[in-house]
């Protein structure tokens, strides 16, 4: 691993271990301001088969229960590809229900509000990065590439060598 992954890893997952932390040590905050969101996403979720509690505070708890372990793993260099995506997945909720500047009156708060709004599109982007990033070693789509390619190769012998053992046999039987 690069110095450079080694740095900024941590350094990616610092906000949601902590962000997971305090949404931990106080639900009531969050859940009331994601409760417009998980009103809307829930009924959704279900009629798609996933079983999510309806409560705003269990979600919230449940939102950073996933942001505090993928955190740490992605800071750990667990998993990092893997705990990126789980992040990244968990940042869209999070984002669009504790940033909705949209709805601000307050201009000042509004300004704050579309500031955190796109910080966190952001850290979305870094996380797509951190997601896509192989560490140096080709991806699973290369190596499928490779894979085919090797095989139309290993296939195109194959073909050969039996069309020459039977002229072979031809000449023989002839």
């Amino acid at each position: 691993m690069t110095v450079s992954r080694l740095i900024a890893r941590p350094m990616l997952a610092s906000i949601f271990v902590v962000g997971a932390v305090n949404a931990l040590k106080s639900t009531a905050g969050p859940a009331a301001r994601a409760e417009p969101v998980t009103s809307r996403l829930v009924p959704l979720a279900k009629r798609a088969g996933i079983p999510l509690p309806e409560d705003p505070e269990t979600l919230v708890r449940l939102n950073a229960g996933v942001q505090l372990g993928a955190g740490l793993a992605l800071a750990t260099g667990r998993a990092p590809r893997l705990s990126s995506a789980v992040l990244a997945a968990t940042l869209v909720p999070t984002t669009a229900a504790g940033h909705r500047f949209w709805e601000a009156q307050d201009p000042a708060q509004r300004t704050q509000q579309r500031l955190h709004f796109f910080k966190n599109v952001s850290v979305l982007g870094g996380l797509l990065i951190a997601a896509g990033d192989t560490d140096g070693k080709p991806g699973v789509a290369w190596r499928a590439r490779h894979a085919a390619k090797d095989a139309r190769r290993q296939a195109k012998h194959l073909a050969g060598a039996a069309r020459q053992e039977a002229r072979l046999a031809k000449a023989k039987v002839a």
